[in-house]
């Protein structure tokens, strides 16, 4: 069962000295009383968290809860306001990452790092080139990332390029990284977001291989159930204060998210058919090709229909994203055909699909959805800043446009001060409930939902799988892109399987389990063609 989150020691409570003469070895990581101000917010108020040595320790909470801040802070990237950080039992003070590597403290983010046109060893090196007679030491990273690779079984081929490797492969040489440079705490952030379940196994294998080693791991994630599988202690995090402490071995699925958002834990499943015969969008013979005319989506035919959720499952990297580019005019046909009802848009510009009735949640928010830099009334402008609200004649309504930025936040539940906030201000879940807010006001006919719930909690996933279903019994037609299996099974009337930019199988997403789909998609074995 959960317990209450340890209270706050004085003065001196705690300390290594106290710990050694109880022949208790004091924590790797203890965060105590940390408080973090941002301008309007405080982020992170009287945290408390104490890591054991070669233990991975969760840390769960809601979007905006303040996790990444509270990670920044002993990653070095923020400074305290209040409070004290100690590895084992000694207080430390960081004023930036590299001195917080150089304490053994590594961070692998969630958005990977690497030049994809550097081999895994350049990648793993850069920055802490080994040099010797004044030449770099290639034979002495090598042998040292050999090393690594045989003690922690990451499998790597030093000469390999990133660009031709998968997800999977990707992250554990983000892991490699922070281990050469002397890790011996981790901090993971979401590391499964993007891996189909074989490759969380052989994720889960390489953290069990750190904890045989001593290492620790803090390890941030939405995903509860998987929490609960590779963590032996979780820490609580709510609205930027600690509420708890939880066993995975005593606590289940459901009580962790009634600690972390005060309900149940959604789940996306829809069984009522919904589909009706009139298309909304046709595919035919559609091809992409890169610069060189090598085809990144090659002869793709898909029909979405009003009422249908079509869902697309697919390891990233073999043609997804190409795809949606396609549809949403963002890249060239170099074949094929698009059609939007009766309306052939092969060559209309990304505006006129919009204005056509095309909804887009884009995969990289920030690459695609939002201007950072901008206010929130700004980004609730994108896209749609030819219509009301957001547009009165031909000029910008400003007034209007904050007036329904401030409806949005409320409907939405997006945590910020106010419609002129920075939208680098919010936390990655908030930010993508004001950009699926924005494209859900709009009604379209068609949804390209790319990703809709990559970084949100449990709370903010189960109004955007509402959401969903709601649009979807109302008529419209969706493309859903997702890398979370149990939501592309729960919500898809329609389940393909795409591999090297082809749809090479369908699936019936009524009998078709998670580990089957993660199959497919590797292409370990195949079903029907599409």
């Amino acid at each position: 069962m959960a317990t209450s989150a340890p209270s706050a020691g004085g003065p001196g409570q705690g300390s290594s000295a106290g710990a050694s003469a109880a022949g208790v070895a004091p924590p790797a990581v203890e965060l105590r009383g940390i408080t973090k101000r941002f301008p309007g917010v405080v982020a992170n108020r009287d945290i408390e968290l104490r890591v054991r040595r070669g233990e991975v320790h969760a840390i769960v909470g809601e979007n905006g809860a303040g996790k990444s801040t509270l990670m920044k802070t002993l990653y070095g990237m923020h400074r305290p306001d209040e409070g004290q950080i100690l590895l084992d039992g000694r207080e430390v003070h960081f004023r930036s990452p590299a001195d917080a590597i150089a304490a053994g403290i590594g961070m692998v983010h969630q958005h990977f790092m690497l030049a994809d046109n550097f081999t895994v060893l350049e990648n793993i090196i850069l920055g802490s080139e080994p040099t010797k007679g004044g030449r770099l030491d290639r034979a002495g990273a090598r042998r040292r990332i050999g090393e690594l690779s045989d003690k922690y079984a990451l499998g790597l081929e030093p000469d390999v390029l990133v660009e031709d490797l998968g997800v999977g492969d990707r992250q554990r040489v983000e892991i490699a990284k922070v281990l050469y440079r002397g890790a011996t705490t981790l901090i993971l952030d979401e590391p499964t977001a993007v891996l189909v379940p074989q490759e969380v196994d052989e994720l889960f294998g390489n953290l069990n291989e750190l904890k045989r080693e001593g290492l620790t791991v803090i390890f941030i994630s939405h995903k509860l159930d998987e929490v609960r599988r590779v963590a032996d202690s979780i820490t609580v995090i709510r609205r930027g204060t600690t509420v708890g402490q939880a066993d995975p071995r005593t606590t289940s699925v459901k009580q962790l998210a009634e600690m972390m958002v005060g309900s149940e834990l959604p789940t996306p499943e829809t069984r009522t058919s919904t589909v009706r015969d009139a298309v909304v969008l046709q595919l035919t013979d559609v091809t992409v090709a890169d610069p060189v005319g090598r085809p990144l989506v090659n002869d793709v035919d898909l029909t979405v229909r009003e009422g249908e959720v079509v869902g697309i499952a697919g390891v990233e990297g073999n043609g997804q994203a190409e795809l949606v580019d396609a549809i949403m005019g963002l890249r060239p046909l170099a074949a094929g055909r698009i059609t939007l009802g009766d309306e052939d848009i092969t060559c209309a510009t990304t505006r006129a699909r919009r204005e056509a009735g095309i909804g887009f949640i884009p995969e990289d928010r920030h690459r695609q959805g939002m201007l950072l830099d901008a206010p929130l009334w700004e980004n609730r402008v994108l896209g749609h800043q030819t219509r009301p609200p957001a547009a009165k004649g031909w000029f910008i309504d400003r007034r209007g446009a904050r007036t329904d930025t401030e409806r949005i936040m409320r409907q939405y539940d997006v945590r910020a001060p106010g419609p002129d906030t920075l939208a680098v201000a919010l936390s990655g879940g908030n930010q993508q409930k004001l950009i699926v807010g924005r494209e859900m006001s709009a009604g379209p006919r068609l949804l390209i939902a790319a990703h809709p719930t990559r970084g949100v909690d449990v709370g903010a996933q189960a109004v955007i799988w509402e959401l969903l279903k709601d649009a979807r019994a109302e008529g419209m037609g969706i493309v859903l892109v997702s890398a979370d299996l149990d939501e592309l099974i729960g919500l898809s009337d329609t389940l393909h399987v795409m591999l090297r930019g082809g749809l090479v199988a369908t699936v019936d997403p009524r009998r078709v389990t998670p580990e089957e789909l993660g199959g497919y998609m590797t292409g370990a074995h195949t079903v029907g063609a599409a």
